[in-house]
């Protein structure tokens, strides 16, 4: 079996720390499937735009591809220290590196950079291979009565997120009118609260960083809250 991309996903998770662990816990994060010019063919999304979300099937790239995999993984969902199966989880370091996310379907549109898809509450990284999209079907995709196994409920509670008067002018000053909704953006990451899930082991540690589109974020775990504490362009 060989398989080629049919595009490649532009989001603005340049980096993988900060990604949200599921596809739509971040409803601020937009992208593009931009499509290889051999697939971009309107006719080949007829119909697609009567549904809401879609089906996108991926690759874990970057060291994901030459990393291996082993038969167990420890799932943040578990704070990093239970082992399941890695066939139990949607760990990346898989046999197949491939990755499956029911994302919100905004159409389709066309500019200079080719044909394109756009997308909202992706959870995939700048770069990122698309192997197919299909759409998601609610009566068939969407099963109530299913278990969830040890993800049995959402996240915990978001975490409240505060901005520091000299992130809050970092934010005015790269995103003067809101167009990228970079505030937003920042505060739905830092709500998920990124670390992993190992770091509470580590409670000295108060200071982190994280990239989101072009931009170095750098933020502080306080008692009860996070506060954003800083903006900077990427080296």
């Amino acid at each position: 079996m060989h398989f080629e991309p049919i595009g490649h996903i532009r989001s603005p998770y340049t980096d993988k720390f900060g990604i949200p662990r599921q596809p739509g816990l971040v409803t601020a994060a937009e992208a593009r499937l931009e499509l290889r010019p051999e697939f971009a063919r309107e006719e080949a999304f007829k119909a697609l735009d009567g549904f809401s979300h879609v089906w996108i099937l991926f690759v874990f790239h970057q060291d994901c591809l030459t990393a291996g995999w082993k038969p167990t993984v420890r799932p943040p969902r578990l704070g990093g220290r239970e082992s399941v199966g890695v066939f139990a989880s949607r760990a990346p370091y898989r046999p197949n590196p491939i990755g499956l996310s029911a994302v919100e379907h905004l159409g389709l549109i066309r500019d200079e950079r080719g044909l394109a898809l756009r997308l909202r509450g992706v959870d995939m990284l700048d770069g990122t291979p698309v192997l197919d999209i299909k759409p998601y079907v609610p009566y068939a995709d969407a099963i109530p009565e299913a278990r969830g196994g040890f993800a049995v409920a959402p996240p915990a509670d978001p975490r409240e997120v505060r901005v520091s008067p000299t992130a809050a002018a970092d934010l005015e000053r790269f995103d003067p009118d809101g167009a990228r909704a970079l505030r937003t953006l920042v505060m739905q990451v830092l709500e998920q609260d990124p670390r992993p899930g190992y770091m509470d082991r580590y409670p000295e540690r108060r200071e982190f960083g994280l990239r989101l589109m072009e931009f170095d974020i750098r933020w502080r775990l306080e008692a009860g809250y996070i506060e954003v504490i800083g903006l900077r362009p990427a080296p």
